[in-house]
């Protein structure tokens, strides 16, 4: 980015926002959960032609949860339009309510909420920096992912290995599903380049007649997403349309994580191995001793 003093702030709107919906509803980790429990269901109907489902003391099962809490869960999904819910006569007693994945729901809403956001992105960037300089796309990107992106201990100083940037790189790769995307990552240089392919951009039409508005937002989120995390010395690369629907991003580090000295057989010598701690990401050094 050529100007990276401007303040990251939240908009009006966001995919994360109370009233942003599905992407809202999935923040929690237990409707998450719930969801991908019902989402991998089979899809085969049962003799009576009906989808499989489960109640609401199968699901607490499952998830190792109270009752109550999966039900008040379950409320949420069902009134966001993820989940469907009926009642089903058993062989004995009151009839059971089961529920069901929505299939689709997801998608549909998703679509429509990342246009919202952008709108709001791109108002804000008309609204302009603190001397009112409107900001281009990929600014108004940064400002939008320097301010939503999840920043956690010890994120502020670059990793020092492959394993921890590659976990800055895959909140950054959460942070883009919030959009509606569906990245598939992989890497390549030893871990230290990116590749993402975005399928399905919630903003195809727009990208085709605007790429310069959409790509240079998708820039700016990527920019702003690793600069958040402490990783400044990144380099960010846009394809679009490599494929049918499919752009493709690269994220390169320029650091050099060096290589550990080698341990020679049948001798003693001392090693540097880092310990990564997966609820923060970051690492700790321990001294391995071998004979």
């Amino acid at each position: 980015m050529d100007d990276l003093s401007m303040k990251p702030r939240s908009g009006r709107w966001s995919p994360t926002s109370p009233a942003g919906g599905v992407t809202a509803l999935l923040d929690s980790p237990v409707r998450r959960e719930i969801v991908d429990l019902l989402a991998n269901l089979p899809t085969e109907r049962d003799g009576s032609g009906r989808l499989p489902g489960l109640t609401a003391a199968e699901l607490a099962d499952r998830l190792d949860l109270h009752v109550t809490t999966v039900r008040f869960h379950l409320d949420q999904l069902v009134a966001g339009q993820l989940l469907e819910s009926e009642f089903r006569a058993g062989r004995v007693g009151r009839p059971r309510k089961v529920y069901r994945f929505m299939p689709g729901s997801m998608a549909r809403t998703t679509e429509t909420e990342a246009y919202r956001a952008l709108a709001e992105l791109l108002a804000e960037a008309w609204e302009g920096d603190e001397n009112g300089v409107p900001l281009t796309p990929e600014q108004a990107g940064w400002r939008w992912a320097a301010g939503h992106a999840e920043v956690g201990p010890g994120d502020q100083e670059p990793a020092h290995s492959v394993g921890s940037w590659l976990g800055k790189v895959g909140r950054t790769v959460d942070l883009l599903a919030r959009w509606g995307y569906v990245p598939e990552l992989r890497t390549t240089d030893g871990g230290h380049t990116a590749e993402l392919t975005l399928v399905d951009c919630p903003f195809l039409a727009l990208a085709e007649t605007k790429p310069e508005v959409v790509c240079g937002v998708h820039r700016g989120l990527l920019r702003g997403a690793m600069d958040a995390v402490g990783e400044t010395e990144t380099e960010v690369t846009l394809r679009p349309f490599v494929a049918p629907g499919r752009c493709l991003a690269t994220i390169t580090t320029t650091a050099d994580f060096g290589v550990p000295p080698a341990v020679g057989a049948g001798s003693t010598a001392t090693r540097r191995a880092s310990s990564m701690d997966p609820s923060t990401g970051s690492t700790d050094e321990e001294e391995i001793r071998r004979d």
